[in-house]
């Protein structure tokens, strides 16, 4: 299954002398070489409806890219850039971005090591550089392995603090976790239990939602409806099993309602997925990692996305893992890899046209692709 959009009419003129406005620029970062990265690399890359519907420049090496078409079964055809500083600002057919920066053969299958985190940390890097000055409408990539990329840089904290410090984006930035019934937000991240209590507060949770409403828009929601999860259990059941509810979310909720945001709570969170899948909302906001992502990949483990919202440009890549326990058998699913390019290719698109009619959301400084 893939993610159906929301149907979403540009009213935007194209520009004289173009009856269509140019593909949307997707820049994909190869992921942990170890892992079932490469073999997805290469099955997006022949997905016709991909390549039909976004310019894609894959970053990684050749000898990588060749094994993971080997894995897949799949026969490529890609236009071959050496350096980064030789690729265009506009481009048609499949391309890859060859950093020559590993050999097949240095790092083993199914294995987490530094190489491959360096691996992937240098292709991320360079597509962020890539998006950041102009180069790309929306980045993605296939699956990382946080371990790996501890090793080559010890304070890997996530790839969403990793993207705001390379660009020195000081903004409000979130990770959502999406399937074609449900989007997922949350209030805290990658945090430990014991400091999520203090964390909720009126503020986070209207950040939140704005920017939950905000990314919705963009991926095409025209007033995305969104259910707010308690943080206790039952939602406190009237404040017996704790006050968050009355004192902080609940309050949070009415403030949004009246800035005209769609949304409603608090509600239990055993049972505030299930209204999203009876279709009373879009999306869901969780106060916790686990409270959204153990009710999400029950529901669809093998086709759920993940986005980096609120940056300058969308980040988005599928929503599991780098699977060592499958590396190399060819059997890894594509689904969520293509869900994943799918909605980064819509959210290009978006964030295009909203540039071409001067809706830029501000300059960002240049940095350097290596």
């Amino acid at each position: 299954m893939t993610i159906p959009f929301p149907t979403r009419e540009f009213s935007r003129a194209a520009p004289a002398g173009h009856a269509h406005p140019p593909l949307p620029r997707l820049v994909v970062a190869m992921g942990d070489p170890a892992g079932i990265a490469p073999e997805l690399t290469a099955k997006l890359l022949q997905d016709a409806e991909i390549t039909t519907k976004a310019a894609v420049l894959v970053i990684g090496d050749a000898r990588i890219l060749a094994q993971g078409a080997a894995v897949a079964g799949v026969s490529l055809e890609v236009d071959i850039i050496s350096n980064a500083r030789d690729v265009p600002t506009e481009w048609t057919k499949p391309c890859l971005l060859d950093l020559g920066h590993l050999a097949p053969e240095s790092v083993p299958l199914g294995r987490i090591s530094r190489q491959g985190g360096e691996f992937a940390l240098r292709n991320f890097s360079t597509a962020i550089a890539l998006a950041t000055n102009g180069h790309a409408d929306a980045v993605m990539f296939t699956p990382f392995n946080k371990a790996a990329m501890r090793l080559a840089q010890a304070d890997y904290e996530d790839e969403t603090t990793f993207v705001m410090k390379s660009i020195a984006f000081s903004g409000m930035a979130s990770e959502f976790n999406i399937l074609p019934q449900v989007w997922n937000a949350r209030v805290t991240s990658h945090v430990a239990v014991k400091d999520v209590a203090p964390r909720i507060t009126q503020e986070a949770i209207l950040q939140n939602l704005r920017l939950t409403d905000k990314a919705m828009r963009d991926a095409g929601f025209a007033r995305p409806r969104i259910a707010v999860a308690g943080l206790n259990p039952h939602a406190g059941d009237e404040g017996t099993f704790g006050r968050e509810e009355i004192d902080i979310i609940a309050p949070a909720i009415r403030i949004a309602q009246r800035e005209g945001l769609a949304c409603d709570g608090p509600y239990p969170p055993d049972t505030v997925f299930l209204r999203a899948l009876r279709g009373d909302c879009d999306g869901v906001l969780t106060m916790y990692h686990d409270q959204g992502q153990i009710a999400m990949k029950l529901i669809g483990f093998e086709e759920g996305v993940t986005l980096l919202g609120g940056l300058p440009f969308a980040v988005l890549t599928p929503a599991h893992g780098s699977a060592y326990d499958i590396a190399g058998k060819g059997i890894a699913s594509i689904t969520a890899t293509r869900n994943a390019a799918l909605l980064a290719t819509r959210m290009g698109q978006s964030a295009r046209l909203a540039r071409r009619d001067g809706d830029d959301a501000g300059f960002i400084p240049r940095i350097a692709a290596e």
